[in-house]
Parts: C-alpha cells; sequence; structure tokens
C-alpha cells in the first residue's frame, strides 16, 4: 500500500487574503472630487493601452464594494490589501483632504471588520497625482514630502481601525517602467529621471513611515511591498555572474539596499555612473529611509535568468520587462534576458515555485526577525465560462497549490511568513495591457460586470478555512 499523503497545513494565524488596487477595480474617476491620476492620463493616450482601454469603469467597485466584501467573506477570506487612490483623497496631491473621498475608504474598512476581514491599506500602487506629475512627478524631491502628507492624512482617518499598512506597492515599476522604459505611466523614456524617481520613492517610503508612526497607535505594523527579482544565470562564466549581480542591484538593491541596511550598495553605484552622479542623495536621505520595518511584503511571479550580452547561451532573447524601445534598466545595456523554461502563463511568465521559496529564504537572511508576507502571487489564463456559466481555471488551482507548497516550505525551512495575498481578488483591469489579461480569482464579465468565482476560488475558499492545501483537483 501506498503512504498516505501528509496534508500540507498552514499556522492557525495565518493570513489568508487577495489584493487588488484602486485604479484598477474602483472606477468612478471622476466622483465625489476625485481628480486625474497619471494612470488616467496614460490611459487616455492614444497607444498606451491595449485597445485604447482604461480604468474609468473598471469594474466598478466604487459602488459595489458591499458586494465584493460579501463575496470575499464567502470565500473565507482573513485579510484583503486593497490601495487607497491619492487624488481621490488629495486631488492635487496637496492639501487638506477631500472627506468624501476618505469616507469611501471608511465604509470599506467598516464593511471588512464587519464581515471580520483584516484590512490592509497600500497607500501607493502606482496612480501619482496627474498635477504633481506636471510638476516633475517622482523625479522631483517634492514629490516623497507631498507623500508623507498624504501619509499622515490617511493614516489619521483609518489608524484607529486599520493594523495594517504598506507604503508602496513594487517601487521598481514606478521608477523604472515609469520613467525607464515607458511602458507604465507616467511613460517617460529618461534613464537617469527612473534613478532619481527610485530615490525618491525610497525617500516617500521612509518620510511616510514616519508619519503614519506620528499619527497611529504604536500596534499598527508599517511594510512595504517590494517585487524583488529572482535573477538567474545561463552559466557561472564570471561575465554572466557579474550580469546578474548587475539586475540585483538595480532590481533589489536599489530598494532593500537603503529601507534594510541603510545604504546603496557600491556596485550599483559604480554600475550606473555613466547615467547619473547621484547628487541628489543629500545628507539625512539613508537615515530618513532607513526606517524599522514591522513588516515586509514580498511579491513574485516569475524569476529572470541574465547573462552578459555577448556570451552565447540557449534559449530566446527577451526585454527584460515589458514591450519597449527602451530599456528599464540604466547602465545594464551589457546584460542580455532569456525566456526561463518550462510552462507559462497567459502574461509569457514562466512557472516556477522555487523562485517564491528562494525570495522568501533571501529575506529571511535580508531583513532578520522581520515578519514576511507575500503580498502578491498569482497568474493571468485566457479564462471562459463554460455553457452553464461556471469557470473552471485549474491551472490556475495548479499555480496556487505549487505557489502555496513553497510558502509552507519556507516556513519549514524557518521563514517567518505570516500570510498570502492572492493576485487577484477579480479580474480587472491589468495595466497596459486593458482588460485582455485574467487574474482574478473571480471572474468579471466586463459587459455587465456580474462577478463569478472560478474554481479557483473555491479551491482557495477550502485552504483558508481549513489550513491546508485541497488536492489539485478539489476546486469545485
Amino acid at each position: 500500500m501506498s503512504e498516505p499523503v501528509t496534508p500540507v497545513t498552514f499556522p492557525p494565524a495565518f493570513l489568508w487574503g487577495a489584493a487588488t488596487s484602486a485604479y484598477q477595480i474602483e472606477g468612478a474617476v471622476r466622483e465625489d472630487g476625485r481628480t486625474p491620476s497619471i494612470w488616467d492620463t496614460f490611459s487616455h493616450t492614444p497607444g498606451k493601452t491595449a485597445g485604447g482601454e482604461s480604468g474609468d469603469i473598471a469594474v466598478d467597485h466604487y459602488h459595489r464594494y458591499r458586494e465584493d466584501v460579501a463575496l470575499m467573506a464567502e470565500l473565507g477570506l482573513t485579510a484583503y490589501r486593497f490601495s487607497v487612490s491619492w487624488s481621490r483623497v488629495q486631488p492635487t496631491g496637496r492639501g487638506p483632504a477631500v472627506q468624501v473621498g476618505l469616507d469611501f475608504y471608511r465604509r470599506l474598512v467598516d464593511e471588512l471588520l464587519a464581515h471580520g476581514i483584516q484590512p490592509a491599506i497600500t497607500l501607493y500602487h502606482w496612480d501619482l497625482p496627474q498635477e504633481l506629475e506636471d510638476a516633475g512627478g517622482w523625479p522631483e524631491r517634492d514629490t516623497a514630502l507631498r507623500f508623507a502628507e498624504y501619509a499622515r492624512i490617511v493614516g489619521e482617518a483609518l489608524g484607529d481601525r486599520v493594523e495594517q499598512w504598506i507604503t508602496l506597492n513594487e517601487p521598481w515599476c514606478s521608477a523604472f517602467l515609469g520613467y525607464g522604459s515607458g511602458v507604465h505611466a507616467p511613460g517617460r523614456t529618461e534613464p537617469e529621471a527612473s534613478l532619481r524617481a527610485a530615490h525618491h520613492l525610497n525617500l516617500a517610503h521612509g518620510l511616510g513611515a514616519s508619519a503614519l508612526r506620528s499619527v497611529m497607535p504604536a500596534r499598527n505594523s508599517v511594510a512595504v511591498s517590494l517585487n524583488s527579482s529572482v535573477v538567474r544565470t545561463v552559466s557561472r562564466d564570471p561575465a554572466d555572474l557579474a550580469a546578474a549581480r548587475k539586475i540585483d542591484d538595480l532590481a533589489n538593491g536599489v530598494f532593500h539596499g537603503p529601507m534594510l541596511h541603510g545604504a546603496y550598495p557600491r556596485t550599483l553605484l559604480s554600475a550606473t555612473s555613466s547615467v547619473t552622479d547621484w547628487s541628489y542623495v543629500r545628507d539625512g536621505d539613508l537615515a530618513a529611509i532607513h526606517q524599522p520595518l514591522d513588516a515586509l511584503g514580498l511579491n513574485y511571479y516569475t524569476p529572470a535568468l541574465v547573462s552578459a550580452a555577448g556570451s552565447v547561451a540557449s534559449g530566446p532573447r527577451v526585454d527584460g520587462h515589458g514591450a519597449s524601445d527602451h530599456s528599464p534598466w540604466p547602465g545594464a545595456d551589457d546584460v542580455a534576458f532569456h525566456q526561463t523554461p518550462g510552462e507559462r502563463t497567459e502574461m509569457g511568465w514562466t512557472i516556477d515555485p522555487t523562485g517564491l521559496h528562494e525570495l522568501i529564504m533571501r529575506y529571511s537572511r535580508e531583513a532578520p526577525g522581520v515578519p514576511l508576507y507575500v503580498t502578491e502571487n498569482g497568474a493571468a489564463y485566457d479564462d471562459k465560462p463554460d455553457p452553464d456559466g461556471r469557470v473552471h481555471d485549474p491551472e490556475r488551482i495548479a499555480y496556487l497549490h505549487g505557489h502555496l507548497a513553497a510558502v509552507r516550505r519556507a516556513i519549514t525551512d524557518g521563514a517567518d511568513v505570516r500570510g498570502y495575498y492572492l493576485w487577484s481578488l477579480m479580474d480587472n483591469f491589468e495595466w497596459a495591457y486593458g482588460y485582455g489579461k485574467r487574474f482574478g480569482a473571480v471572474y468579471v464579465d466586463y459587459s455587465t460586470l456580474e462577478r463569478t468565482p472560478k474554481s479557483s476560488a473555491h479551491w482557495y475558499a477550502r485552504a483558508a478555512r481549513t489550513g491546508a492545501l485541497p488536492e489539485v483537483g478539489a476546486g469545485m
């Protein structure tokens, strides 16, 4: 007889969550005083998003949040991570708050708490008020100062009821896709500006964390969510290893260096010296950035595979991050990216749960004593309802099982991982891809906005309720 399979179980207090962001789901972009963000402007610029699609309506969460929270409760979620729209709360990025904008988030938080769901707020998920971009955006120091003011406003309004706070989501994308390759808003292609933006996003995190702590109860947790890369090489050749180090600095060290260790990697400063002189890093900045973290969020989708540009390696070369004639990697023109082997999602991203385990274990070492959360992980597939209206997505169930098993293995290996946030709760506006990529556990019919939990949602609900991973075929 075969041995019985031991169930993959999680600690009793482990948070089972899902995540979204404001511009991707809220809609109502012109209601209650909200003004344009850079993503409103970008998505209405011809040629910037697939099919010219925008988040004007998105999935109308602004009006349907009660329905959505009830759905979360039905699925057994114990936590929900969402972002606040800066321009809904502080339309110009300066001055007093618009209370009706804050009231939406007050109602949402109250609804979550009433259903026993722990809210986790992300202050910035890429939707900078357009007026701040018109004044120079993240490459300008003043934007970090304005962020601290905004953080204080939201912290004062919601800090009595929300304990989990995240300053920034994936600042790498904001800096290097927004100001380097231009595939994200605001669509600028200025290598030096992308590095300036990275520094001022770091500064915004530090100043924002201090602002939050100045107005919130000490019990509250302040974190940041980084999309740190797992960088692998095609060979152990010294040139390929040097290429990997360069990308690791630009993807990871540029943020975790100052945030966790109080300094930028010297190898990063050297590699980018032909692009920038870093003179915008002022005395006191690194101390301001190096705030103690109560937790660290890790977002993971797929590893990166690199070599030196001149090396001979098998497999097709890819652009490294998004389709663009411009590189998001300043100072790394001598690095080539390669397609990692294995099955892929609809995004073309290779499925590799070992990368998530590797990432968690790395940050257990980089940030000893700091609790970790997987704040984003998920997959896009071409989901379609069957004739009965049900949506079966066995590929996503297999993806989730593999990655959650990797999380549990990391816990067994000593990592202090306290929660997992599935990306995403529901199908939504997927940035420059428009509505063509479905990441949701809940299917959204974009013509009617009807929500239908996919088989992966039912599978995830069983995991959340039992604290153990069901078999892959147990989705419905």
